[in-house]
């Protein structure tokens, strides 16, 4: 049973169902981490704005300490709002590579059944070679061992069939092939 073509599209679909998700994946995860990094920036933020408010503390500058307390209020509220996000993108990081695990999945089913059909007809495609020879051989045999029963040479009978059942070769090997097959003993195989 060869590999069906539906089979095969299936394989086609499934890897690109898989592309598909492994890219939405990576899509999550650069939203990620560039909301990590703009975290990372607010929480810096903040803390500048602490460092200015107690640099004006000693320095006695009002501007300095008001715009230190803007700095940190800003900080602190951007880091809020962006923590909520990056929950929320880390919940939907998951479920894409949840996703996309599954999609593997679904892909490499796809790659086993058809590599185990594949397997399966080379086994089937060796068996009927292996059979094709031992069916020869047989022929072979029974048409030596018939012309051997009518006083040693073959009879013109069966040379015509062991001339069908040989595989095409030059004139010039044809007569060497027909010495050796003269001084062929026949041995019957043994059973199994």
């Amino acid at each position: 049973m060869a590999v069906s073509r539906a089979l095969r599209r299936l394989l086609h679909i499934r890897a690109l169902q898989e592309e598909q998700s492994r890219l939405r994946l990576e899509s999550a995860l650069g939203e990620l981490h560039l909301l990590e990094k703009r975290l990372a920036t607010a929480v810096d933020r903040d803390r500048r704005g602490r460092q200015l408010v107690v640099t004006s503390a000693h320095t006695g500058e009002l501007a300095d300490r008001l715009a230190g307390l803007e700095e940190t209020r800003i900080g602190i509220r951007s880091a809020a709002q962006l923590r909520c996000r990056i929950e929320a993108a880390e919940e939907d990081a998951l479920e894409l590579r949840e996703e996309f695990l599954e999609q593997r999945v679904e892909r490499r089913q796809a790659e086993t059944l058809i590599e185990e059909t594949e397997a399966r007809d080379e086994v089937v495609t060796a068996r009927r070679s292996q059979q094709a020879l031992d069916d020869w051989h047989r022929a072979h045999l029974h048409s030596a061992g018939s012309g051997k029963r009518m006083g040693g040479q073959p009879s013109s009978i069966s040379a015509a069939k062991m001339d069908r059942n040989l595989p095409a070769q030059d004139s010039g090997d044809e007569i060497a092939a027909e010495k050796t097959l003269e001084n062929i003993e026949i041995r019957p195989r043994p059973t199994r």
